[in-house]
């Protein structure tokens, strides 16, 4: 019985602390109307190559992004170029960025709004409509670089919210 009251605890809290992350999301990367299917926590990197601009000048430039997705510390999936994100149990959903919002420094990556283009396979990831980007660390490589086609990563985290319309 002391079980159950405190999973059912854990399970409500963990209700209340999603509802007020939705709340406090912006605008931009909101998904009003639309329920969670599943939350991740992605560790990776954004891999990016050197390339001359318009103007000549060489800068880093965003190739594709390599991440593990975890649910409770255990691997659930992958996230790679496309954008895709792909769970274990062989759904997998590829969108495109719909909005977006700053990090929370200079040195993050922007928080997203995507909606899913397509999908395959059945699972957890079936239906979907939209994927948010929040929460993230790191992952921002700016400046000059030294030599065309090189490639540099930045490590980053992010939280992946996985949506479908209600």
């Amino acid at each position: 019985m002391v079980k159950h009251v405190a999973l059912s605890a854990l399970l409500l809290s963990g209700l209340v602390v999603s509802a007020k992350a939705q709340t406090a999301l912006p605008a931009a990367v909101a998904a009003p109307g639309e329920t969670v299917v599943l939350t991740a926590h992605a560790e990776g990197a954004q891999v990016y190559e050197c390339k001359a601009g318009a103007d000549g000048k060489l800068a880093w430039v965003f190739r594709e992004p390599i991440a593990t997705l975890l649910v409770d510390g255990k691997t659930v999936g992958r996230h790679y170029a496309g954008p895709t994100w792909e769970h274990v149990d062989g759904s997998a959903v590829i969108a495109k960025a719909a909005g977006n919002a700053p990090g929370a420094s200079a040195a993050d990556i922007p928080w997203l709004k995507l909606q899913v283009t397509s999908s395959r396979g059945s699972g957890v990831l079936t239906g979907v409509t939209t994927v948010q980007r929040i929460n993230t660390r790191g992952g921002k490589l700016e400046g000059a670089c030294d030599k065309t086609g090189t490639f540099k990563s930045a490590p980053y985290s992010a939280e992946y919210v996985f949506l479908k319309k209600a």
